[in-house]
């Protein structure tokens, strides 16, 4: 027998007829609906009818003809189960209606959420007992306007008590939404219940076998007037909150608002609203009031309120176009603010170069840590800073008062002078290299990079020359960090300048070795070789060497020739220093001097007296650098004057003058040094640099319009001006009366020419 009904089980059911098969099914619906208890084996009885009844309308093998008409058969069995069901639900909720059509408010909400809630639970027991009718529905899909029992159950609820229902009971929800918003407590249940069942009806009997609620419902019937009602609310809300609190309290108002309203949609809420809600609430308790916010951000600006700056952003910054307003007035503010702060400390700032530094960090620092924390590191704001900052630091107090926007980059060369040259106030070194990222800071925002590195390159040779370089790996990272920021070129000569010093550490011990081998010298000597047009040093003044020093110039000069017959030295004196030991004075003193210094004393071993034109003569130095040269011994009182009683500093040094040597020198320090910079020398030195720094921008210039040139051939007179501009940005400012200098002297060389009548075109001439 197993095997027969394996084969063929339909033979071993009773087939029954449609009316005795729905009067079965309605029974155990009215149980369902009627909310009367059901037993598991009533419930499993109306699952295998429905199951059964399936079953039987499996298609068997049979013939083609037979097959398609059984088929028929089945379809019109099972639709007509379908309306029965339907016309039941129907007639369940026919009544319901007229019960809640009278109810208002709370009492409106407790009808419809309860009668839902019992409604939707017997549907589901239902849609659980027509599971097999569901799958069976599905073939029949294509011929008739059927859906899942389920859905059929929500669609019949939709239009036969939600319709009627619709306004009261949206209505009543919205109050008490309302009146969860003035902090009244309210039954969220309902509210919840309510919106649940807005979603759950969002189903088209049309659309058959949909998957999942298509809010349709939802979407029309409750969040259009949810917003509008939101707006409304909080228009009215946030003009109370403005006239009777200021603006900071407002905004403590407001975030308080956002939270409740994301907490309001996530708990009975679609999660589509969210969104819409919460971008509503910023339009209408923050957009609206920009003037309002803008206000007050230039008072919290002054106030260096952080806080309500966080705040304030956190509000404005998902509005679109919101922070336009407010980028500008914080770059206004910083640049302000620099400006007065380097307008404060007036010549201070000309004249320190770590004053005016530290000036310029402090204010970087303090807007820097203000757009971290209260912006978020927004790139607006960070873009907001760094304008502010290139324009205070590029033009100030101090660059008009020395009439140059050239003076930023040089006090910051200077000041990475003092950092990086020893001195008793040097930082650790973990200090130093924060520094230093500090310096490169200020770095940036320079629009003369080219005179930071001409400076910068000046004082470097002067610290690796003279050795008194603070760190060797401090000059390192420097470097480093400078050729990170503008390229290998822009170091170069930095480079090459440490690998002389190297050079000359290895030719200093050949030399020793050779002195060994033959005749000592009579004092310790050390030399500096240096490669000619790498280093940032004018040609030397001339002098005629003492003839304590002459044996040492003779022999590195023949030792050095001996070694590189090719090559021609040239004696830097302006720069050699030397020791001195005094046997002339009541304690014996080691003097540190310069060249042109040493010349001068030297002179005394011989005589105690000479007028400036003797020490002139017998130095071969020019006069005006003897005069400085004197100037600096008399005032270490190392030389005296005639007139012993004459002011140094007021008295003017002639040919005639004469000078003498002062006996009676006295200092607390046995070693003394007298090796200062001469006024003439630092003067010229900066008329030279500017000089050289003017001609290679010129020369920059023309081998950018060369480059343009040569790649576009033909170019018009406005984008070759941008071009090059461009071009150089990043090293300097072009001025535009200077690039079209430089067109007219490329134009003389026949690099380019102007095309026909056209004035305002140029073509290359290769």
């Amino acid at each position: 027998m197993s095997s027969d009904w394996s084969q063929n089980p339909s033979q071993k059911l009773k087939r029954l007829g449609i009316d005795e098969l729905w009067d079965n099914v309605r029974a155990g619906i009215q149980q369902v609906y009627a909310r009367q208890s059901m037993v598991k084996s009533r419930y499993i009885e109306l699952y295998t009818l429905l199951y059964n009844h399936c079953l039987q309308m499996s298609p068997q093998v049979q013939t083609k003809s037979k097959k398609e008409q059984k088929l028929r058969e089945d379809e019109n069995v099972s639709f007509e189960l379908y309306k029965r069901i339907k016309e039941f639900l129907k007639n369940h909720l026919t009544n319901l209606p007229k019960d809640g059509e009278d109810l208002m408010d709370i009492g409106v909400l407790k009808f419809y959420t309860q009668q839902w809630e019992h409604y939707q639970f017997s549907s589901k027991v239902l849609n659980g007992i027509c599971a097999c009718l569901n799958k069976h529905l599905v073939n029949i899909a294509y011929s008739h306007k059927v859906c899942q029992i389920y859905s059929l159950a929500m669609v019949t609820w939709r239009d036969c008590l939600f319709r009627p229902l619709d306004k009261q009971v949206t209505n009543a929800v919205l109050k008490l939404i309302e009146k969860e918003r003035n902090g009244e407590s309210v039954n969220t249940r309902l509210i919840s219940g309510t919106i649940q069942s807005y979603m759950e009806l969002g189903v088209n009997e049309d659309d058959q076998f949909e998957q999942g609620p298509m809010l349709t419902v939802y979407k029309e019937a409750f969040e259009p007037q949810f917003l509008a009602d939101t707006e409304r609310f909080y228009t009215r809300k946030s003009t109370e909150l403005l006239q009777q609190n200021p603006v900071t309290e407002y905004m403590k108002e407001v975030e308080t608002f956002l939270l409740e309203e994301r907490r309001r949609a996530q708990t009975y809420l679609h999660h589509s609203t969210k969104g819409k809600l919460v971008r509503k609430c910023r339009q209408v308790l923050v957009e609206k009031h920009l003037e309002i916010f803008l206000t007050e951000f230039q008072n919290l600006l002054n106030a260096n309120e952080s806080e309500d700056l966080g705040r304030m952003y956190k509000l404005i910054y998902r509005i679109k176009n919101g922070l336009g307003e407010f980028k500008k007035l914080l770059e206004t503010h910083i640049h302000n603010q620099g400006l007065a702060a380097i307008e404060k400390c007036g010549e201070a700032a000309l004249n320190d170069p770590r004053i005016y530094v530290e000036i310029v960090l402090n204010i970087h620092k303090k807007y820097n840590a203000l757009v971290i924390s209260a912006f978020k590191n927004h790139a607006d704001f960070v873009a907001a800073l760094d304008k502010a900052c290139r324009g205070f630091i590029n033009n100030n107090a101090v660059t008009k008062m020395a009439q140059s926007s050239s003076k930023s980059p040089e006090l910051l060369a200077r000041y990475c002078d003092s950092l990086l040259k020893k001195s008793s106030k040097n930082p650790e070194e973990a200090e130093l290299e924060d520094t230093l990222n500090h310096v490169m800071t200020v770095f940036k925002y320079m629009d003369d990079k080219d005179v930071v590195q001409k400076f910068y390159t000046k004082m470097l040779a002067k610290r690796l020359v003279h050795q008194n370089s603070a760190s060797d790996d401090a000059e390192a990272s420097m470097i480093s960090k400078l050729k990170q920021a503008c390229g290998f070129e822009y170091t170069s000569k930095l480079q090459r300048m440490f690998q002389d010093i190297g050079i000359s550490k290895a030719l200093n011990a050949q030399f020793k070795k050779h002195l060994m081998d033959s005749e000592p010298l009579d004092l310790d000597f050390s030399i500096h070789v240096l490669s000619y047009g790498w280093w940032p040093f004018e040609e030397s003044c001339t002098v005629l060497l003492p003839s304590e020093l002459e044996p040492c110039y003779r022999r590195f000069t023949a030792f050095y020739a001996s070694c590189y017959s090719d090559r021609k030295l040239s004696w830097a004196y302006q720069l050699s220093e030397g020791e001195l030991v005094t046997n002339c004075f009541k304690n014996k003193y080691t003097l540190h001097a310069s060249t042109f210094q040493m010349a001068v004393l030297l002179q005394y071993n011989t005589e105690d007296a000479y007028t400036v034109q003797q020490l002139t003569d017998r130095t071969q130095i020019k006069m005006d650098i003897v005069t400085q040269v004197l100037q600096i011994l008399l005032k270490f009182k190392l030389l005296v004057l005639e007139d012993k009683s004459a002011n140094v500093d007021e008295v003017e040094l002639k040919p005639d003058t004469l000078v003498k040597l002062h006996f009676g020198y006295k200092s607390k320090k046995l070693r003394v040094n007298i090796s200062l910079p001469m006024k003439i020398e630092q003067k010229r030195e900066q008329e030279t640099m500017y000089k050289n720094i003017e001609e290679d921008r010129k020369l920059l210039i023309q081998a950018a319009i060369v480059r343009i040139m040569k790649t576009r051939k033909v170019v018009k007179h406005q984008q070759l001006l941008g071009e090059v501009t461009t071009q150089l940005s990043s090293i300097f400012k072009p001025q535009i009366s200077v690039i079209k200098k430089c067109i007219d002297v490329l134009i003389e060389k026949e690099y380019l020419e102007r095309v026909g009548d056209e004035k305002d075109t140029y073509s290359y001439l290769a």
